[in-house]
């Protein structure tokens, strides 16, 4: 009898220690479903990895809160996590989630804001990503107090979007998005170009109307110096600066070619019905083109024309400049334009 009930403890000891084993070992080895689900979960700094824990295991990316916590703090892993944002998805093992986060393998959802593009332009590129809604984000960049905020007397934030490469992480709004645009768009002017602007006695918002025409003309980096010149040089002289990019914005994209009907359309912007520059930026220029108009090239040139490889043939009076455009373009109802 006594041999019995000894053999029946044992069994039970053998019970309680091996199955809470065995669905340890099934935790560690299987994922919690097949890769489907998927989330970005974010580990705050100082968030105590219980409620990391039971995060993951309420979006279900882990099958048990307390056995992730048991798993983490084994291996030593709960001193080591780096804050972020994680993507994670339900068909990993506890182990790839917590060496993700141990080696900060953090989520990033990049975006790059290409120079010259438009806020129109930027608007349809996030739209398509499926970050933001495009009325949504022009709404962002017509913000009456962000404008207020950063003292630009425009309508828009157009022109103080600066180029580059964005991280826009889950939760960040179109006006946190256009904040962080402006403010290192803003921070580059006030050191390298706010004092040579003052000094040359030209306004930010010129500089940057002016930029942003260069921008939308020039292919070729080296160029966009001779452009500046070609638009400077027309100004002094009280021309028509006859750029095509004006006569389409905010009408439609600008693909380098117009058609007669778009240079006659009476916009703010169209330069070749305006005696001067647009009212504001075409396009969010970059620092290459920025700096051109800082530094045009010293050259008499009046007159730009595509060559149709990217480059431009610059001329210094209209009679070569016809010869050109019937060169390159081989439109004589062209050459009665100045200007590109």
């Amino acid at each position: 009898m006594f041999l019995r009930q000894r053999k029946l403890c044992l069994a039970l000891l053998l019970i309680v220690t091996l199955v809470p084993i065995t669905r340890f070992s099934r935790f560690l080895l299987f994922p919690s479903g097949d890769g489907k689900r998927v989330e970005v979960v974010e580990l705050g700094k100082g968030r105590p990895l219980k409620a990391l824990a039971a995060d993951l295991e309420a979006r279900r990316i882990v099958s048990s809160a307390r056995l992730f916590t048991l798993y983490a703090r084994i291996k030593g892993g709960d001193a080591r996590l780096k804050a972020g944002y994680y993507q994670f998805d339900d068909g990993m093992r506890p182990s790839q989630i917590l060496a993700k986060m141990i080696n900060g393998d953090v989520y990033q959802r990049i975006f790059a804001l290409p120079e010259g593009y438009s806020s129109y332009q930027v608007a349809e590129m996030l739209e398509k990503r499926g970050i933001f809604g495009k009325d949504s984000f022009l709404a962002a960049c017509r913000d009456a107090a962000l404008l207020k905020e950063f003292g630009i007397d425009a309508s828009s934030a157009e022109g103080y979007l600066f180029p580059g490469s964005y991280n826009i992480l889950p939760g960040k709004s179109e006006l946190e998005v256009v904040r962080e645009m402006v403010q290192r768009q803003q921070a580059y002017l006030k050191e390298s170009v706010d004092g040579r602007a003052r000094a040359k006695g030209v306004s930010v918002q010129k500089l940057l109307t002016m930029a942003s025409m260069v921008e939308k003309e020039a292919v070729l980096p080296a160029e966009k110096p001779l452009i500046a010149a070609v638009f400077q040089n027309r100004l002094k002289l009280g021309m028509r600066l006859q750029s095509d990019p004006t006569a389409l914005y905010g009408v439609r994209a600008f693909a380098g070619k117009v058609r007669r009907e778009d240079i006659l359309k009476p916009t703010p912007y169209n330069t070749y019905l305006i005696p001067a520059l647009p009212p504001g930026p075409i396009g969010n220029p970059g620092r290459d083109a920025i700096e051109a108009v800082l530094n045009p090239a010293a050259v008499p040139y009046l007159y730009f024309v595509g060559r149709g490889d990217g480059s431009h043939q610059f001329s210094k009076d209209l009679a070569s400049h016809n010869q050109a455009v019937q060169k390159y373009l081989k439109a004589p109802a062209a050459a009665s334009q100045g200007g590109s």
